[in-house]
């Protein structure tokens, strides 16, 4: 049974690993849907759509952004494979 996330838990959990990676790296959306639903597919599989409305949430607050062929996309409008980054911090 595949364990249900809050959408906080989908964006904590976003945010952790975006800071583990550090700015100017990228994580999938994979990775955090098997950061909380674990290994198997039936785990990770049903949060896909959750972890992208966490993603569009968090880029229209500024706090990440969603790229897509490393270009930052419209959080409104966008398809296919897409990255997960921190904003280039100011200064």
């Amino acid at each position: 049974m595949a364990k249900a996330a809050t959408p906080e838990e989908l964006e904590a959990a976003m945010l952790a690993l975006l800071g583990e990676r550090g700015e100017g790296r990228t994580i999938g959306p994979a990775d955090v849907a098997i950061a909380i639903g674990g290994n198997q597919p039936e785990g990770w599989s049903p949060l896909m759509q959750p972890v992208r409305q966490a993603a569009v949430r968090l880029m229209k607050q500024g706090r990440i952004v969603i790229l897509r062929k490393g270009r930052p996309v419209d959080p409104d409008d966008f398809k296919g494979t897409y990255r997960l980054a921190l904003p280039p911090s100011e200064g």
